[in-house]
Formats: C-alpha cells, sequence, structure tokens
C-alpha cells in the first residue's frame, strides 16, 4: 500500500473520530495511545491528528460529500455515460500512459484510473445536487416574475432576411461596409412595404432566407426559443399582422419580420420546471461562485458541524480559496 493511501486511512478515520465524538471543546482529542513506538519516543494518535488534518481537508470534504450523495443519487446510465465520456477525452487528448497519468495526478489528485472514475463520479453528483438545491430555493415570486416576462405562446411569422454576405476573412473597413450596405437594403424593402408592396413578393426577390424566400418568407410556427433572441424578442413584441417598421439585427443580417400568429401562452404549472431550469441555470452563469456557496449550504443544511476549530478554519479557508479561484476562471 502506498504511503498517502495510508495518510488517507488513517485521516478517515480520525475524521469520523472528530465528526463523531462527544463534546464541543476547541480541539478534538483523539488518542494519547501511541500509534507508532520507538526507543526514545512515540508517535499518539493525537499528534498524528494534529499533524495532518489540516492538511487532508479536501479529502474530508468528500467523505462528507459522498455521506450525503451517494445515497440519494444512485449511479445511473446517465452518469456512466458523462463518466467514460469525460475519461475517453482524456485518453484521446493525452493518448501516450505517462502524459494520461501526470494530467490525472496533476488536476485531478488520482493515482489510476479507478480513482478518477470515483472524483469524477463524485462531480457528477454534486452538479446534481446543485442543481436540485438551487431549483429547490427558488422562490414562487422568482417564478411568475419569469412567467410573466418570458414565457410565450408559440408564434407564426414571414420574414425577408438581408445579409451582410461578407467573407470570414474579410478586413473590420469590409465588414463595416457590408453592414452599412445590408442596412440600407432592409430598410429600402421596409419602404416598399409602406407603400403597400406584397410582403410574399418582396421576401422572393429581396431575402436571402433560400429555404423560406420561396414560400414568401414563411417560417411556420415556432416556440420563441427556437429562433435567435433578438429575432424572437422582436416578433413577441408585434401585433399579429404587424410588420417590424425598423430592421432587426442578428447574427444573420438584418430581418423584416411579419407576425402572421399568434398562440396563447402555456399555463404556469406546464411549465414550471422549465422555468426553474432555466432560473437555475441562469444564476449559475450570472455568479461564478454560487456553485461552491451551494454546496457549502447543502452541508450546514445536513447538520454538519465541526468540533475541531482548527478543521473548520481549515474548511472555511478551502471553501473560500475555491470561490477566488472561480472569480478568476474565464
Amino acid at each position: 500500500m502506498k504511503k498517502n493511501n495510508v495518510i488517507l486511512g488513517l485521516s478517515a478515520f480520525l475524521l469520523i473520530a472528530s465528526l463523531f465524538t462527544t463534546g464541543c471543546g476547541k480541539e478534538v482529542k483523539i488518542s494519547k495511545k501511541a500509534v507508532v513506538g520507538f526507543e526514545n519516543g512515540e508517535i499518539s494518535a493525537n499528534d498524528y491528528y494534529k499533524e495532518i488534518k489540516e492538511d487532508n481537508i479536501s479529502r474530508i470534504i468528500d467523505m462528507i460529500d459522498h455521506n450525503l450523495l451517494d445515497e440519494k443519487y444512485k449511479k445511473t446510465d446517465e452518469e456512466d455515460k458523462d463518466v467514460k465520456k469525460q475519461i475517453d477525452n482524456l485518453k484521446s487528448t493525452y493518448s501516450d500512459g505517462p502524459a494520461f497519468k501526470q494530467v490525472i495526478e496533476q488536476y485531478f489528485g488520482a493515482e489510476s484510473e479507478e480513482e478518477l472514475e470515483e472524483i469524477l463520479r463524485l462531480e457528477y453528483k454534486r452538479e446534481q445536487a446543485v442543481n436540485d438545491y438551487i431549483e429547490k430555493h427558488l422562490s414562487n415570486k422568482e417564478i411568475k416574475k419569469y412567467y410573466d416576462e418570458n414565457v410565450y405562446g408559440d408564434m407564426s411569422a414571414k420574414h425577408i432576411l438581408i445579409s451582410t454576405n461578407v467573407a470570414d476573412n474579410a478586413s473590420d473597413e469590409e465588414k463595416e461596409e457590408a453592414e452599412e450596405e445590408a442596412l440600407k437594403k432592409a430598410k429600402e424593402v421596409i419602404e416598399k412595404l409602406e407603400d403597400g408592396k406584397d410582403f410574399d413578393k418582396l421576401a422572393k426577390k429581396y431575402s436571402d432566407d433560400e429555404g423560406s424566400a420561396t414560400n414568401g418568407g414563411d417560417l411556420g410556427k415556432f416556440s420563441y426559443d427556437e429562433m435567435v433572441e433578438e429575432f424572437s424578442s422582436a416578433c413577441a413584441k408585434l401585433k399579429v399582422n404587424e410588420y417590424s417598421k425598423e430592421p432587426v439585427k442578428s447574427s444573420f443580417g438584418y430581418h423584416i419580420i411579419l407576425k402572421t400568429a399568434q398562440e396563447k401562452k402555456p399555463s404556469l404549472k406546464k411549465v414550471k420546471n422549465d422555468i426553474k431550469e432555466k432560473l437555475r441555470e441562469q444564476k449559475l452563469e450570472d455568479s461564478k461562485t454560487l456553485y461552491y456557496e451551494t454546496l457549502d449550504s447543502m452541508r450546514k443544511d445536513n447538520g454538519i458541524t465541526w468540533n475541531d476549530s482548527a478543521m473548520k478554519k481549515a474548511y472555511t479557508k478551502f471553501i473560500d480559496k475555491l470561490k477566488e479561484n472561480a472569480k478568476k476562471d474565464k
């Protein structure tokens, strides 16, 4: 057995003793019994505990989370696929044995593929727990606000797309000229609509969206999320049979949109789970530290307490470091 494994095994034993010992003193006393003896003295379990307890805080956190999550989040086919995909990707990137071993040791602290798999499985369960925790703690007010402001019924529309038609390697000046030309053309099409010209005929003549142009620009029925945000937002604000009076810019170019139908929005009950998922994704995207804050809250809510002040301090320091690194991560 390797030295590190011996240390972790002993620290695991000591952790259990520290977490579940009676009393609430500032420092846990493990045992005065010697674990190592030699001619001129001995090392007690308590001496060893003092030496290694703070250095192994990440291992202790893993043990806590295994206790909290393994029973609640059983292994699934989806978890198997996710973990296998991550390992396969690493093997594909670092194909030779030494490079793969070096990477998993340096970045994951794993001495073998089996240890790496266990690390990835725990992280998968943590992500599940974070997602569930955030969604569980969303307020009805938040959900209703999102529903009122962001949920729409399916829409139908036609459009005329004027693209910039510029090569990827074009200069900034060429791109700017193409943008100006496309905008000018889109405004000219709108002027023709205002003069009473038929939308379908204009779409067939001017639209760069070949898929819809032959059908008079008809896009059929679509949900808000099916189109790019700029298009859906502009279409949602139009009344039925109203067209956009200003060109709508998106990554595809400039759109002139004619809204042809608007269905009633689905009930809050029907889309509530979808809203929770979107709000959770939004919160995690907006806050780089929320992931670690949520795990910390989850542990506290499950009654995790520290009976050793030095270990508690090490835990707080470790979590603060994770959050600090997350802020720096782009």
